[in-house]
């Protein structure tokens, strides 16, 4: 029951720290709006996958988990694309 426990914490702890990353970084719509648009969906997508993570109590052998890492790293690249454009 202890590693349940741990590895729930662990998940929660993720989730909050993936939520604090992608809040705050948002592309700038007006000068990217595919990029912006892009960054919407994988918010979309993390919300998906922490649902079917309560669903499934949090037993999915930590592949969900790394989804949302995967997917926190796709937001900051979006991020560095849009600085990119921005100086050139």
């Amino acid at each position: 029951m202890i590693s349940r426990r741990l590895l729930l914490g662990s998940v929660l702890s993720l989730g909050l720290f993936a939520s604090g990353v992608v809040v705050g970084q948002n592309v700038n719509p007006n000068r990217h709006p595919n990029l912006a648009a892009a960054q919407r969906f994988i918010e979309q997508a993390i919300d998906k996958i922490s649902a079917a993570q309560q669903a499934n109590e949090y037993d999915m052998n930590g592949h969900a988990a790394k989804a949302k890492e995967h997917l926190d790293k796709a937001y900051s690249e979006v991020k560095l694309a849009a600085e990119a454009a921005n100086r050139h």
